[in-house]
């Protein structure tokens, strides 16, 4: 059974300074105005007043959006490689919802399951996930319909819960407890906190309003997968931006290029999105020319053919693909709108 601590807001930030002499802090910062997880600045806690969630998803922080992949010189006997340089500094990401952190997990699925991914691997391996329930989910979420609730600690290391002027702080994985046993300054919470923890985590669960009915998804999207009039109609008023792509948390396609100046150059890789046209066309031709079949492959790969592979559905309703559309393309819409084939 896991233990249960507690601290006041007001002592956040002392706890966050003691952690960023083992960890590199990222925690929620507008500095770019952008929300997204960033390394904190050792004073400011404001973000307890205004994050409802990132605009980035924290993904960027395993998988970012270009990355180095080696580098390399050529001379008369051939290239060299040489590989980036590991940061030493273990990340600790305080303020993850719990929709972002099941977004890793899923993720993880094809990062190490599918092939082992170094780059990804080395940082989410040694990180430490902090989460911190969503009490003010915005309308657009529906996280709930996937099988998570807003202040779920299922896939963090330590859970904290709003109870007032206090956080409830749960103990979830061995690596969060071995960070709470060499933290000082927190409190032993008692069973009147544990209760308003579970009352606000009832009541967060409550606020997700926006449902989707998933029962036999995967079944009304083969039945439908060659219906053109209807796809055709569904991605009528997509303008192919990638913008839902890059901002879901579980996205991963990437490109990769080479950069060569002279005798150098670098390997990079960096985020793509199957609402490109142009999506896989420098190695060959995209297999998918048709807006609508490209609408088609991302609908249907987040809830037809991860499950068929990883049995889980890659969205975790964050939203913010309805949020951050610039023409309101609404998945939720898409799926209710499933034609049911007799």
């Amino acid at each position: 059974m896991s233990s249960k601590k507690k601290i006041n807001k007001k002592d956040i930030g002392k706890l966050l300074s003691r952690w960023s002499q083992q960890f590199t802090v990222l925690a929620p910062s507008m500095e770019s105005g952008v929300a997204t997880m960033a390394e904190w600045d050792g004073k400011d806690t404001s973000f307890l007043d205004w994050y409802r969630n990132t605009v980035i998803p924290p993904k960027a922080n395993f998988f970012p959006p270009m990355e180095e992949m080696f580098s390399f010189q050529k001379d008369r006997e051939g290239y060299h490689i040489e590989l980036p340089l590991v940061n030493e500094h273990k990340q600790l990401i305080f303020g993850i919802r719990p929709c972002d952190a099941k977004a890793l997990a899923i993720l993880d699925m094809t990062f190490e399951e599918a092939y082992e991914d170094p780059y990804y691997l080395a940082k989410r391996n040694s990180a430490v996930l902090v989460g911190l329930g969503c009490t003010n989910p915005y309308d657009s979420c529906f996280c709930t319909s996937l099988g998570i609730s807003p202040a779920e600690s299922t896939d963090v290391d330590l859970m904290l819960t709003d109870i007032g002027d206090q956080f409830l702080i749960e103990e979830v994985t061995d690596k969060g407890k071995e960070l709470i046993a060499k933290t000082s300054g927190l409190k032993e919470a008692t069973e009147t906190d544990e209760a308003r923890a579970k009352e606000a985590k009832e009541t967060s669960h409550n606020k997700v309003t926006r449902k989707i009915n998933t029962e036999g998804i995967e079944d009304k999207l083969l039945a439908c997968f060659d219906d053109e009039d209807y796809w055709e109609k569904i991605a009528a008023k997509c303008i192919s931006c990638g913008i839902c792509t890059f901002l879901c948390p579980t996205c991963y396609c990437f490109d990769i290029n080479d950069e060569l100046v002279k005798q150098q150059g670098a390997r990079f890789r960096s985020w793509d999105s199957c609402a490109f046209p142009l999506y896989t066309k420098m190695p060959m031709e995209n297999p998918r020319l048709e807006k609508w079949r490209r609408v088609r492959q991302r609908v249907c790969h987040k809830f037809e053919f991860y499950p068929m592979t990883f049995n889980v559905i890659a969205c975790t309703g964050c939203g913010r693909c309805i949020r951050l559309c610039p023409v309101n393309w609404d998945i939720t819409r898409v799926l209710e709108s499933l034609p049911v084939k007799v």
